[in-house]
């Protein structure tokens, strides 16, 4: 099941997607908390304006050094870097990056992200597929310069348009081989799978309960497959995960 979010007369509500047609059938509720109970309303594909499928209660949860990549392959037995972004930094498709005034070189990293469907803390790794919602697309947007010259994260990952997600979240998909991509302006620049994850998916939701409480609607970034790509104002970053789908966001000053 794809389950977007879309901007409506009556604020944003949840839909879920009619793979055959591309309509989105609006839900009453969220549906973490309500389950998928249909309205009734219809929005075309054509009509649809989507917005970040999930809106997280607390905090975005970011790991690096996940990946086995040509130029690193890191020990899954160490605890990966670990770094927060704030709710504030979360925008969906098509709006714009904005680059901070302070900032002097926009990088982008594709990436799978989890969405967490309940409170839970110390979860086990047999038992973490039972506290995942679902699966989108995560654009881990930070400054190049700042990352270097800080001791922390916080402002060079952390600041507002910086955790693009969606278009929607896929709740039912082996995420065992799927292919990313990142794009600028229609250029591919980098290209991996999920079959290099160092660490599996139930092993960093284990590890990210074990840091923190979760709550639902948390999301985990979990690494990313290939090299940082800078692109500053003026591009169009496209990230992409197998059976998900594209993620469009221009950046801008």
């Amino acid at each position: 099941m794809k389950i977007a979010r879309l901007s409506l007369d009556q604020g944003p509500r949840f839909a879920v997607v009619d793979e055959a047609t591309g309509n989105y059938h609006v839900l009453a509720d969220d549906p973490l908390y309500a389950g998928i109970n249909p309205t009734g309303q219809v929005v075309s594909a054509a009509d649809a304006n989507l917005v970040a499928p999930m809106l997280p209660r607390s905090k975005v949860i970011g790991f690096g050094d996940n990946y086995n990549r040509p130029d690193y392959r890191p020990d899954p037995a160490t605890v990966p870097t670990t770094f927060l972004k704030p709710n504030t930094a979360v925008v969906g498709p098509n709006v714009p990056i904005v680059a901070p005034a302070w900032s002097g070189n926009i990088i982008h990293e594709a990436e799978l992200a989890v969405v967490i469907s309940r409170l839970c803390k110390d979860v086990p790794v047999e038992r973490a597929n039972e506290v995942i919602f679902g699966y989108t697309v995560g654009n881990d947007v930070a400054d190049g310069l700042t990352q270097k010259s800080d001791l922390q994260w916080a402002r060079a990952k952390g600041f507002d348009t910086s955790c693009p997600i969606g278009p929607v979240i896929v709740t039912d998909l082996d995420i065992s081989n799927l292919e990313i991509t990142l794009s600028v302006d229609s250029e591919v620049k980098g290209r991996g799978t999920t079959a290099d994850l160092a660490r599996s998916v139930p092993e960093l939701v284990a590890l990210a309960s074990s840091m923190f409480t979760l709550l639902p609607g948390d999301i985990i970034l979990t690494g990313a497959a290939f090299p940082s790509i800078p692109a500053g104002p003026g591009a169009e970053v496209v990230c992409s995960v197998e059976g998900i789908g594209d993620l469009r966001n221009p950046v801008t000053e």
